[in-house]
């Protein structure tokens, strides 16, 4: 089976998302695939800067942090494949409850998620997939874009985003999710130099 044998018109679950051999890598959101596209050399050195701080951090801590590939299952209502019908593999993701991941990836919401912004995922990445984190309850969704070296951070507060500023080359982000953690982005976006 291809991808291009698929009916982009129809609704999937995970169930059918499972049984797919093609080469193309894609997401469900809530039933809709969409094809994702190679990274770029900017958005690779970001989603790697993004892990080794993050793992290094989280060394010998509950909490793990996983890169794309890596399924994320936001279930509607039961844990059944065929009612997952939204399958994510966001850029960077950490996960602190221990019970959420498994050998398929993570099922249920993650702690913090991270997505960085290609000129080809824009519009998924701020409407879309913000829309479905703040649903399934993502506690905070960072958003990063290298072509302007800006970061977005939106925390979940009473089951809706609030945006903050946006942040730039300068400014350090922390997290009461991560107690310590201290991600300069001065150093995360010369790392694109």
């Amino acid at each position: 089976m291809e991808l291009a044998n698929l009916d982009l018109s129809k609704l999937y679950t995970y169930a059918d998302y499972l049984k797919w051999q093609f080469d193309e890598r894609v997401e469900l959101l809530e039933g809709r695939i969409f094809n994702m596209s190679a990274p770029s050399f900017a958005h690779q050195v970001i989603v790697g800067e993004l892990f080794r701080r993050f793992a290094n951090f989280l060394y010998k801590q509950p909490c793990r942090v996983f890169i794309a590939p890596f399924d994320v299952r936001l279930p509607r209502k039961l844990n059944d494949n065929q009612d997952i019908i939204t399958v994510l593999q966001p850029d960077v993701c950490v996960v602190c409850d221990t019970s959420k991941y498994d050998a398929k990836g993570c099922l249920g919401a993650p702690d913090i998620v991270v997505e960085v912004l290609s000129p080809s995922n824009n519009e998924k990445d701020l409407k879309n997939k913000f829309d479905i984190y703040e649903e399934a309850g993502v506690q905070e969704y960072w958003i990063v874009s290298p072509q302007d070296n800006t970061f977005l951070v939106n925390t979940l507060v009473n089951g809706k985003y609030i945006t903050h500023r946006p942040k730039v080359a300068g400014d350090i982000v922390t997290t009461p999710i991560l107690p310590g953690f201290e991600l300069d982005l001065r150093e995360l976006f010369d790392a694109l130099k």
